[in-house]
């Protein structure tokens, strides 16, 4: 495996986060097309536009990493390495298209090694938030300039506070809501959902519904790095570089 400098990929990744972020808000001010996939899910311009801009980027500082990105197909029959990239240039197409004032889509770029995600840069252009975090440095967020470590939080006296998908919420999840007892749930879109537990704005994030490992690398970095975990609903380890890049049901705790 090729030796990581955190710190330096951290710092470039970051800035390449924001240039994909800022072809996407072009996008996003203006009329938008969308196309879609074989499987039925949305697809713009400003997906391929992110997507060019980190690629471009990836290939000229780890050129000789994998990458697999959900907007480049052929990179999906790519057979997972020890150490490659996993990238979602627009994590959060349908609420992307809503242009609900909510702006809960999000540049997802993850790096993955012996199947855990040991780096990620989840970057929200819309509401100006960044997290990043790797195994060396730790987890943080960026808004207006400003950089905060962030850590799961203690669990409330009030009660564990859930963070569930707006698009994909389905009767599993309200089932495992019910069956934990938890009462307070709020929903946002896209990978936020990871960093909303990792910042100590929510307490868990269960998910049942299907996933592919570039809609969750990135996110799960960040919660990971921040003290959290994320496993499956059998306590099962949830690892990286499957087959087909398919996630089973996880759940994603801070200190629940």
């Amino acid at each position: 495996m090729e030796t990581i400098d955190y710190s330096y990929l951290l710092k470039e990744l970051k800035l390449t986060a924001r240039n994909a972020g800022n072809e996407i808000i072009k996008i996003y001010a203006n009329s938008i097309n969308v196309k879609f996939k074989d499987d039925g899910s949305p697809v713009t311009l400003a997906d391929k536009a992110a997507e060019d801009v980190i690629l471009k980027k990836l290939k000229e500082i780890t050129p000789d990493i994998l990458i697999v990105s959900e907007e480049d197909s052929k990179s999906h029959s790519s057979k997972a390495t020890n150490q490659f990239f996993l990238i979602d240039p627009l994590d959060g197409t349908k609420e992307f298209l809503k242009k609900d004032g909510l702006g809960s889509f999000t540049v997802n770029i993850g790096l993955i090694e012996n199947g855990i995600p040991t780096l990620g840069v989840v970057y929200a252009p819309a509401l100006n938030r960044m997290f990043f975090a790797s195994v060396a440095t730790g987890a943080f967020e960026e808004s207006n300039d400003l950089i905060k470590p962030i850590t799961i939080r203690e669990l409330p006296q009030s009660g564990a506070v859930a963070v569930a998908s707006i698009s994909h919420r389905d009767e599993l999840t309200n089932t495992w809501l019910n069956d934990h007892k938890i009462k307070n749930t709020t929903s946002i879109g896209s990978s936020l959902k990871f960093c909303l537990v990792a910042c100590g704005e929510a307490d868990v994030y269960p998910r049942f519904g299907p996933t592919m490992e570039w809609d969750t690398a990135a996110g799960d970095a960040v919660l990971r790095c921040a003290g959290g975990s994320v496993k499956h609903p059998n306590d099962e380890p949830f690892n990286y570089g499957k087959s087909n890049y398919r996630n089973g049901p996880f759940i994603a705790y801070g200190s629940f």
